[in-house]
């Protein structure tokens, strides 16, 4: 629905990596979700009036809620457009996360409130009446919002985006919702048996548990977490396409926002080659993967010596021994230094898995012991990459 509507309100509709299209996107999310759970909220609440039903008046009383949400959504994609500040200057993307997360606890404290109001009704059970009015009012609703659900689905797809994702997922709660509310309040008027408090408590946990998982996939890009491994090939791809990139390592992405990636990674190149080539086209790559990603990018350059015999045959017993401890680790950078004091250093990066089951210290005191046992006169420098493998 969103991205139907997107064609007649959002000029360059399809351009959706572009921030500006993004923004359009979330504020015609709010302003659609706004009208549409007004509507509901009006309609469920006269249900409720009509039936008695608690359970009713709390599922309107949820639409309030997404009225609330829907407003938080849309100031929230308008605030994250506005541009870098000195107080902010990588941009202000990450209020889409934070406008996410006021979602996620609105619709946890929805969940709480009803759980709580259910219990008392389990006590103190009223009569419920029922009316063909009230079953198409919330069969309306059902629809509606499997409406908003698919919709705010595919725009969050569509633009990548966690704020219109917990929109959707708050959606199908409140299908399930409803139509839980609708069969036990159809039950109760037919048996007499009042499922009205506990189907108040069913509905409120399921409320609470759609606004825990909504809260955590906010949580994380806020603390930070790795970029997908997708995109991680895909830039690695894109960098050594170009053909004097030996080798890349050491990619961080920092995120700011869906549309503020910051990235910064290592790239291998010829130490014979002239400096200011290299410059120039590491410069074009960097440019690349600004235009091709909308992010800030820089590459170091880490210079390989190729066809030093001494080098060469120093990584193959180095390649020996990281194997020995461990078939799945993989180095990089490798580099063997001469000093002016005839000094030998080797250095080289060793990629470590997170919650490995050697410490960082033993195995760079493993790895520097087993290197000197066959170059005694070689001093070692090495570093540990976390990853994830």
């Amino acid at each position: 629905m969103i991205c139907f509507l997107a064609k007649f309100f959002i000029k360059d509709y399809s351009q959706v990596k572009n921030p500006k299209v993004r923004q359009q996107y979330g504020v015609l999310s709010g302003v659609v979700g706004i009208a549409l759970n007004c509507i509901l909220f009006v309609s469920k609440l006269a249900a409720g009036f009509i039936t008695g039903a608690i359970s009713i008046m709390a599922d309107a009383f949820n639409n309030l809620s997404d009225v609330g949400s829907s407003v938080v959504t849309l100031v929230g994609f308008k605030l994250s457009g506005n541009e870098a500040d000195e107080e902010h200057p990588f941009g202000h993307g990450r209020i889409e996360y934070v406008a996410g997360l006021i979602v996620a606890l609105l619709i946890i404290l929805m969940g709480v409130e009803l759980v709580r109001t259910s219990f008392g009704r389990i006590f103190n059970p009223e009569e419920i009446s029922f009316d063909p009015v009230v079953a198409c009012i919330l069969v309306f609703a059902i629809f509606v919002k499997l409406l908003m659900y698919f919709g705010n689905k595919e725009a969050a797809k569509a633009i990548d985006s966690a704020a219109l994702n917990n929109t959707a997922l708050d959606s199908i709660s409140d299908v399930f919702t409803t139509s839980v509310v609708l069969v036990c309040t159809i039950i109760t008027y037919k048996t007499g048996v009042s499922l009205d408090g506990f189907v108040g408590i069913v509905v409120g946990a399921l409320i609470i548990k759609t606004g825990i998982e909504a809260a955590r996939d906010t949580i994380n890009p806020l603390l930070g977490e790795p970029p997908s491994k997708e995109l991680v090939k895909e830039i690695e791809e894109t960098v050594m396409s170009h053909e004097n990139i030996l080798g890349v390592h050491d990619l961080v992405i920092h995120n700011y926002g869906p549309t503020g990636l910051f990235m910064s990674l290592h790239a291998e190149v010829d130490a014979g080659m002239d400096l200011i080539t290299v410059h120039d086209f590491i410069d074009d790559i960097e440019s690349e993967l600004r235009a091709k990603y909308s992010c800030e990018a820089v590459i170091h350059m880490d210079p390989v010596v190729i066809g030093d015999k001494d080098t060469e045959m120093l990584k193959r017993k180095v390649r020996y021994i990281v194997k020995a401890l461990d078939p799945e680790l993989l180095f990089h950078d490798f580099r063997l230094k001469h000093s002016k004091d005839k000094e030998r250093r080797v250095a080289f990066d060793l990629s470590v898995p997170y919650k490995y089951k050697m410490k960082d210290d033993e195995i760079i005191g493993y790895l520097d012991e087993q290197i000197k046992r066959i170059e005694p006169d070689i001093n070692c420098d090495i570093t540990i990459d976390k990853t994830e493998m």
